[in-house]
């Protein structure tokens, strides 16, 4: 299995854990993938809430936090971080600048098409810039605007499919449209970055993510061009995952039935386990009655059926009759809580024997 390398950096293992939030991925679980060798993510997604007790306000706790964790995962690791920063967050602007202040090793920006996030770097920066898209189209703008304007590309680009947990980038209908599948979605953003790699002499690795659970799924993502894979719900079930221990047992409970889409307050299609909170939007009996932290850009609490940022803040604190649980296709498919080295292990070893099936047809 090649290493992943990101501008400077050189991961051992080409898997990246995505950040799930909200509190699922904090420095815990980062942490934990970092010293295997992959790239460890937290994501800031509702620090105001968890580090709640610490400021005057909701923005401020948040800076709080992101500072914490990132200390609190540098002191249990030597490899590297990174951060989740989604763009409809209304302090995306905040999280990106205490992350490059941090050093934190890269910025994962996603849920949005991060058009200015090179503006933000500074002279001493040394954060790693990558925007986590859904189409080619969306990577040949990406890469057009922060050339044309930044004079930067990207260092890696995570394009993410219909598969994955939590917000997607498609239309309802577009999730099971096979022309969606991310075996689809690889090859094209491969081409597409590859122009801008051949003109600008620099080397811009395409990651996998969404639906990728085993070894065998990343070696076939990875013969369509991807360097590697983002990996997020297989480590929810680990010991090292920040998640109340009942957030862990939603996932092995579930079957595959009890994977749905929903529709988030964020504006976008999601991917959740079945419970008897989402029943309740179903019924109607959800409705926030005021907006406290003004989190989102594109929610108004007049209009969406719950807060999202509260709701999955009670469910990171194991509360699942008050919140869900986002999950990937594959979900279902946990059986036991294990350790972070006991699912990377497995996975690199389902790699290495799909590698060698496949060279000895």
């Amino acid at each position: 299995m090649n290493k992943l390398k990101i501008g400077d950096l050189t991961a051992k293992l080409p898997i990246i854990q995505g950040g799930m939030g909200v509190g699922i991925s904090l420095s815990g679980l980062a942490s934990a993938v970092a010293n295997e060798g992959g790239v460890g993510v937290i994501s800031c997604a509702g620090l105001g809430l968890i580090y709640r007790n610490s400021a005057k306000d909701y923005m401020e706790a948040c800076i709080i936090g992101l500072r914490e964790e990132i200390k609190k995962a540098r002191e249990k690791s030597s490899g590297i971080i990174g951060v989740n920063i989604m763009m409809a967050l209304t302090n995306f602007s905040d999280m990106v600048k205490t992350s490059i202040a941090e050093k934190v090793d890269v910025i994962f920006a996603g849920a949005g098409l991060p058009m200015d996030l090179p503006k933000y770097r500074t002279p001493d920066c040394v954060t790693k810039l990558v925007p986590i898209v859904s189409s080619a189209r969306a990577a040949k703008i990406i890469c057009e605007k922060w050339k044309t304007l930044y004079d930067y590309l990207p260092d890696l680009v995570v394009v993410e499919g219909p598969k994955a947990g939590g917000h997607l980038g498609f239309k309802t209908n577009q999730i099971e449209d096979p022309n969606f599948s991310i075996e689809n979605l690889v090859p094209d953003v491969v081409s597409v970055v590859s122009v801008f790699e051949e003109k600008y002499n620099q080397e811009i690795p395409v990651i996998a993510a969404g639906g990728i659970y085993t070894g065998e799924d990343m070696y076939k993502i990875m013969q369509l061009g991807a360097k590697g894979v983002q990996i997020a719900s297989r480590f929810v079930t680990t010991h090292e995952c920040d998640a109340d221990i009942k957030f862990k047992e939603s996932y092995l409970k579930a079957t595959e039935d009890d994977v749905e889409i929903i529709q988030s307050p964020v504006g976008m299609p999601g991917r959740a386990l079945k419970g008897s909170f989402l029943e309740k939007v179903k019924l109607g009996l959800t409705a926030p009655k005021s907006c406290p932290y003004n989190c989102l850009h594109t929610c108004d609490y007049t209009k969406v059926p719950y807060c999202i940022i509260v709701t999955l803040y009670n469910a990171y604190q194991g509360k699942m009759d008050k919140g869900y649980a986002f999950a990937g296709s594959n979900a279902y498919l946990a059986t036991k809580i294990i350790s972070v080295k006991e699912i990377v292990n497995e996975i690199v070893a389902q790699f290495e024997t799909a590698k060698k099936q496949a060279l000895a047809i």
